[in-house]
């Protein structure tokens, strides 16, 4: 951690800007047009040299998205949604990378942005009512209001391998792919990581790769994705049916283009139930559980039932039945209890004859050495590249890298100390005017439709604050209690808890040494909706507001 004296503001601070806003993926590119159509005065700050976010940094063969392409989007603007053609049922990397920069552009957000700036410190000035934020080239921004829009994804897990820098071959992180191809052909490689990137990377790099060795801890899920390229008449169908997408998405529980089952496992036969799993693994992606029936993810049965269809899908699939026992997760794993990756021919992949799984579950990856990866118990297994898809410091990591200290000189990663703990996902006591987007706690839901109501509310909520004279907003340690509380129990009336013991990054169990606690809203999308659109209703009634003297009312106009 930067230390604290770097980054102390001085006395006698105005704010420069009414708002800074941390990343430049959907959720700063949505909270910037969401400043600036309310008159404030807004910087962005972005370590990368473009706009993306995740989708700048993951750029990997085969990364693409999970959630179809007409939801994965912003729905504020109808003649944006008219203007875009997605190419495919799940855009790829470069395609929603594509898009963002149309966004970026459109809307003429770039000359707001400020590319190649790492931020190391923000503090919050207790006499002035400001942050003091200051970037690793020692630039240093006042403002009233700050925005940590820099994903619940972005930090990844390093190797923690000590002679991962005597190998002679060639290493690589998916969360921090090179903008230059990667040439795979007639190479030995090892793949480490069985998670989201590396399900979608491994088919790609098995069909050049001379030997593909896999080296797998948790078998999990995956699911079909069943991508196909869309046609101009189903493009032209999707734009004219995006008021009901919207509609169908605001009623989901994931916020997903999907109709509810309005069905449970009693509610059928034996033979009924198997021919309804069957159409939705069919269907392909997350329908399989989200239009099939309602209480996969509450009752134990109707889940242990729908993950050993999958087990069985798999012993179908992959021909050696040895290979397939390894990829079939055990039956102490619910399904859905670490998050299900779509699959792009993932199980197929194994029927090659290069492709080898070997299972680390209890003989782990203990090094790398000059001439590829050593196991725990001495086995060695040559390669010439190392691809490391090891997962992410996932939903706190963004803001507990960072040197962020509230009042009374609290740091984030202190305050968190025992798990996260938010007001809605969008506030923390004890840091005043600070606000994130796609934080800890947000629903386990389709990310761009979290993002954009979660900017709608802290516009508004910095709008309130200035219209009523007062320069700090900050909740109620008791909102915060209450929130988390709802969060837990949540959770608990769920199968998920069973993540904590195969690693989940539901509750930070994913990273060595990280503080466990409950990270998602489990609730469902709608009803944190209704929560959130309450809570700005009712005049921000869990919030404390307060005024520091000769305070400037405004610092500029919009976009200046």
């Amino acid at each position: 951690m930067p230390p604290q004296e770097a980054a102390l503001p001085s006395s006698g601070v105005y704010p420069d800007l009414d708002v800074v806003v941390i990343g430049a993926g959907f959720s700063g590119l949505r909270m910037l047009y969401e400043a600036r159509s309310r008159g404030l005065t807004a910087r962005v700050l972005e370590a990368a040299s473009d706009v993306g976010g995740t989708w700048y940094f993951n750029r990997y063969p085969g990364a693409r998205t999970d959630s179809e392409s007409w939801a994965y989007c912003f729905g504020f603007d109808k003649r944006l949604q008219e203007d875009w053609d997605w190419p495919e049922r799940y855009p790829s990397q470069p395609q929603v990378l594509s898009y963002l920069r149309h966004v970026a552009d459109r809307f003429d957000l770039r000359r707001d942005i400020q590319f190649d700036t790492r931020v190391r410190s923000a503090v919050f000035d207790e006499e002035h009512d400001v942050w003091v934020v200051t970037t690793e080239r020692g630039e240093r921004l006042v403002s009233r209001h700050l925005v940590s829009a820099s994903g619940l994804l972005s930090v990844p897990y390093e190797p923690p391998f000590p002679r991962l820098s005597s190998f002679r071959g060639e290493w690589y992180m998916t969360a921090r792919w090179p903008h230059e191809p990667v040439d795979f052909a007639g190479k030995r490689v090892a793949v480490i990581g069985t998670g989201a990137s590396g399900v979608q990377l491994i088919p790609i790099v098995a069909a050049t790769a001379a030997r593909l060795t896999v080296f797998q801890r948790t078998a999990n899920y995956i699911l079909p994705a069943r991508n196909y390229v869309l046609h101009d008449a189903q493009r032209q169908a999707i734009k004219a049916n995006y008021d009901a997408i919207w509609e169908q998405v605001r009623r989901q529980a994931m916020g997903m283009p999907m109709n509810p089952a309005n069905r449970v496992l009693g509610d059928v036969s034996p033979e009924e139930h198997q021919r309804i799993l069957e159409a939705g693994w069919e269907e392909g992606g997350f329908r399989y559980f989200l239009e099939t029936f309602d209480d996969i993810f509450v009752n134990p049965e109707s889940n242990a039932l729908a993950a050993e269809f999958v087990r069985n899908k798999i012993r179908t699939i992959v021909r050696d039945p040895a290979t397939a026992e390894l990829l079939c997760p055990k039956p102490d794993h619910p399904l859905g209890a670490k998050r299900p990756p779509l699959g792009h021919f993932y199980y197929e992949t194994f029927n090659r004859d290069n492709v080898e799984l070997v299972d680390v579950s209890g003989n782990a990856v203990d090094d790398i050495t000059p001439t590829g990866v050593r196991l725990a118990d001495g086995t060695e297994y040559e390669a010439d590249v190392i691809v490391f898809a090891m997962g992410f410091d996932a939903m706190t990591g963004s803001l507990t890298s960072v040197d962020v200290r509230g009042r009374g000189g609290v740091t984030i990663a202190e305050k968190w100390r025992g798990g996260p703990r938010t007001h809605l996902a969008l506030t923390v006591d004890e840091f005043p005017n600070f606000f994130m987007i796609a934080g800890p706690q947000i629903p386990f839901a389709n990310a761009p439709v979290m993002i954009e109501p979660a900017a709608e509310w802290i516009g508004e909520a910095i709008s309130y604050t200035r219209e009523h004279g007062h320069t700090r907003i900050e909740p109620t340690a008791q909102a915060v209690t209450a929130y988390n509380e709802q969060c837990e129990t949540f959770f608990n009336a769920t199968v998920f808890p069973a993540g904590e013991k195969i690693r989940s990054w539901f509750v930070g169990a994913n990273i060595p040494g990280k503080p466990h606690g409950v990270a998602l809203y489990f609730g469902g999308y709608p009803n944190y909706i209704r929560e959130v659109r309450q809570e700005a209703e009712e005049g921000f009634t869990h919030y404390r507001f307060s005024a520091v003297r000769d305070a400037r009312p405004s610092v500029g106009v919009a976009g200046s």
